[in-house]
């Protein structure tokens, strides 16, 4: 696989806090325009591809993770570099699918139902939290900034994993009462 030639600039370090802020709240914005925009009845299959994106996502970031440990760079790169592109088709289906749908209540009772908000609240807060991250990691990876990546990725990975994972439990739990 080709190497990603960036230079080794203060300027793109800016343009990752710059887009660290702005992507989130660039998504906040567009969730919180109440006018729906009618886009099809298709949007309806959004959250279960979400679901299935999620789930493409921490495997991919477990085999990222067992390739650099076994010290297969190339194929850790590759891992990587899907979960990030899976990322940015996440980040595109979620927004098509709130801006044209109403949000679905959780039906769920008794103990579930706070487990339930425990694990959304936590999941929104920390996808928020490792865009930075994850910017970062991929930043310094693609720049062989090694030393640097790590330092990103102590954090990126483990909070990453969370959001995937949590992602799809949340959806399994809410998956019943869409309609």
């Amino acid at each position: 696989m080709a190497t990603l030639v960036l230079e080794k600039k203060p300027k793109y370090e800016r343009i990752i806090n710059i887009l660290a802020i702005v992507i989130p709240i660039a998504v906040a914005a567009l969730l919180g325009i109440r006018q729906k925009v009618e886009l099809g009845a298709w949007t309806k299959v959004l959250p279960h591809v979400i679901g299935v994106i999620n789930t493409l996502t921490a495997v991919f970031l477990i085999a990222g993770f067992y390739f650099v440990k076994n010290n297969n760079i190339s194929a850790h790169r590759k891992a990587m570099t899907g979960a990030f592109l899976l990322g940015a088709v996440f980040l595109v289906c979620y927004i098509l699918y709130h801006i044209s749908n109403k949000s679905t209540p959780f039906g769920g009772e008794g103990f579930v139902r706070p487990v339930y908000y425990f694990l959304l609240i936590s999941h929104i807060t920390l996808s928020i939290v490792v865009v930075w991250f994850v910017l970062r990691a991929v930043y310094f990876g693609y720049t062989n900034q090694i030393m640097e990546h790590r330092k990103a990725v102590k954090w990126a990975l483990p909070i990453w994993l969370y959001v995937s994972i949590s992602g799809v439990v949340v959806y399994l739990m809410i998956s019943p009462y869409y309609v």
